[in-house]
């Protein structure tokens, strides 16, 4: 077992796992409830401090699954929630968190994004989530699916700059951003943090994948998933819903691909040559 995951640093300063659980479709089926909860159990047991979660999951049961999990451990852990853009307002930012602060039976949120770009002017929701962060209500603020363009509109914002990430759909099968907005937020220091590492199971099959997973011993979502992790500013947040799932993504940490893995990788999965427009699942 590794002694430490290895760290990424947010614009703050602060830092954060490179590896993280997500509970997208989590809190969705009662009868999954000890299973999801006992899944992000054993993540925080292996060290997987990196919790992300929205209002959005199952229309806030998600983020009951992740109090269940959390309780009595809340000090250990990095949280990230998410605000729908309907609720991006001044008022409506405040009673969103309000309400997933009690979901979530904390008292602090330490990452809280805008999980869409919408119609409520972004001014508008920076001054509120700089108000949460005043009142202690959330550490720090950041953003999903923004591409470049809403990126740069971002920062031009009074007070803008303060964004500490960007959570967007990112795996072998969707490099787009790799030609534009990586490399600039690289070279801003905003991390990304990457959805669907594994293309939600899709990955877990592909032959290409297993061909390379097989100089390693390991499985072809753990190639995958490894391949993420190792991008330099990316912090990865894929879902396990089942305790087997968590050690197979925390033993992915252990792999070290070699410069004919990423030659093989980016032959079987080419970077782009051109923008493309950012994806969204």
């Amino acid at each position: 077992m590794p002694s430490t995951i290895r760290t990424t640093a947010l614009p703050s300063g602060e830092a954060v796992q490179v590896l993280g659980q997500g509970t997208w479709k989590m809190g969705e089926d009662s009868r999954r409830r000890v299973q999801e909860v006992n899944a992000l159990k054993l993540g925080l047991d292996l060290g997987m401090t990196l919790i992300d979660t929205a209002e959005m999951y199952a229309g806030g049961g998600a983020e009951e699954v992740v109090a269940e999990a959390i309780a009595g451990r809340r000090d250990e852990v990095f949280l990230v929630s998410k605000v729908l853009p309907s609720n991006a307002s001044r008022a409506g930012v405040r009673r969103a968190c309000e309400s997933s602060l009690e979901r979530l039976a904390t008292d602090r949120i330490d990452l809280y994004l805008l999980h869409w770009p919408g119609s409520v002017p972004l001014g508008e929701t920076v001054e509120a989530f700089e108000a949460l962060k005043k009142a202690g209500k959330i550490r720090h603020w950041g953003v999903s699916n923004f591409d470049t363009e809403d990126m740069e509109d971002l920062v031009g914002l009074r007070e803008g700059a303060n964004v500490q990430t960007n959570q967007v759909l990112y795996n072998l099968v969707r490099r787009g951003l790799e030609f534009d907005l990586a490399p600039w937020s690289r070279q801003r220091g905003i991390p990304l943090m990457a959805y669907s590492p594994v293309e939600q199971g899709a990955l877990a099959h592909n032959a290409r994948l297993e061909t390379i997973a097989t100089r390693h011993n390991v499985t072809a979502a753990q190639i995958a998933l490894a391949w993420v992790i190792a991008r330099d500013g990316v912090i990865a947040i894929p879902k396990a819903s089942s305790q087997e799932h968590v050690r197979q993504n925390f033993a992915a940490l252990d792999i070290r691909l070699t410069e004919e893995d990423f030659a093989d990788l980016d032959r079987a999965f080419p970077p782009p040559t051109r923008k493309r427009g950012l994806e969204m699942i």
